[in-house]
């Protein structure tokens, strides 16, 4: 079988949940292993062998926590080198991309960014990618071994299958001049109530919101319901709310269980970015909006009438 390699991205001691969705698609092409890199890595390897990684190569070197990017690619190029991996896959992170670049370059043999999805194709792998702000899918063939390929987070499932991976230490492997731009400090921002990568339930606004002003009517309904708040890319845009509650193509991929969309028409842009919801549930004036096509459930009206007495019954539902 195929030698599927996943980057497990290492942050502050934690593993990045998107290490476990990549094992997720990781299994279905191939022999699934993974590589942790920094402190922390020796704990991550446990959920990662829980979620199919047949094997773990570890190190726990500081160096790969205190600078950027460099020392894990040094490190990941010595590997690949060694083992010589038909695929690799990395989450398309901030911190992830960084290793990405520096990887394929190293290697000669390019790679695939912001993939939806990734398949094997005659002996080789198939990415697709969204382009034209989602609104085109396009399908793109590796031609070097291995194969790079970046996966929006959100874009396969997570999912356990028990078991145990062989841990495997390895040497850090880092050139004299890795060691230029060290992390001097982190600044976290404030979190909201509920993560909206993580949220089961996402209330979304869009332009039929009316204006910032009217935002809140959506924050009750998710307080309510114990949901996180998103946004389309438009009223982002017009600075109603800020970049990190985008939903999209630009902004985050999510996969709750319910999508609830409110006063949005469903651009290419934003769907892509939300279409995985296992239930869709559309507010909208125009009942032809393209949104109301992929709803489970599409209501037409006015949301600024519509969304408090939702958010009342909700309430008197759990007063009950």
């Amino acid at each position: 079988m195929a030698g599927i390699w996943v980057y497990a991205e290492i942050g502050q001691e934690k593993l990045a949940p998107i290490s476990l969705e990549l094992l997720a698609k990781a299994r279905e092409l191939g022999d699934a292993e993974a590589v942790a890199l920094g402190p922390g890595a020796g704990a991550a390897a446990a959920e990662l062998g829980k979620h199919g990684a047949k094997t773990v190569y570890v190190s726990e070197d500081a160096a790969f926590g205190e600078f950027i990017a460099e020392p894990a690619a040094d490190t990941m190029e010595a590997l690949v080198k060694q083992h010589s991996p038909d695929l690799v896959l990395f989450g398309f992170t901030t911190d992830s991309r960084e290793v990405a670049g520096r990887l394929a370059a190293r290697l000669g043999c390019g790679l695939i960014s912001n993939a939806l999805d990734v398949k094997s194709q005659d002996g080789g792998f198939v990415a697709r990618v969204p382009y034209f702000g989602g609104a085109k899918i396009a399908d793109y063939k590796a031609n070097a071994k291995p194969a790079i390929v970046l996966l929006r987070p959100k874009s396969v499932e997570a999912s356990e299958v028990g078991g145990e991976a062989k841990v495997e230490q390895v040497q850090a492997t880092i050139g004299a001049n890795s060691k230029r731009a060290r992390i001097l400090e982190r600044k976290v921002e404030a979190a909201e109530a509920v993560k909206l990568e993580d949220a089961t339930v996402i209330v979304s606004g869009g332009r039929g919101m009316g204006g910032p002003e009217n935002f809140p009517i959506l924050e009750d309904l998710a307080g309510a319901l114990g949901a996180a708040v998103g946004a389309s890319r438009a009223v982002v845009d017009a600075g109603w709310v800020p970049y990190s509650m985008q939903v999209g193509q630009t902004g985050k991929t999510v996969r709750p269980g319910v999508y609830i969309a409110v006063g949005i028409s469903g651009a290419m842009q934003h769907t892509v970015g939300m279409k995985a919801s296992k239930v869709i549930i559309a507010i909208n004036k125009d009942s032809e909006a393209p949104i109301m096509k992929m709803a489970d459930l599409g209501v037409v009206g006015d949301a600024l009438k519509i969304v408090p007495k939702l958010t009342e019954a909700v309430k008197a539902k759990k007063g009950k």
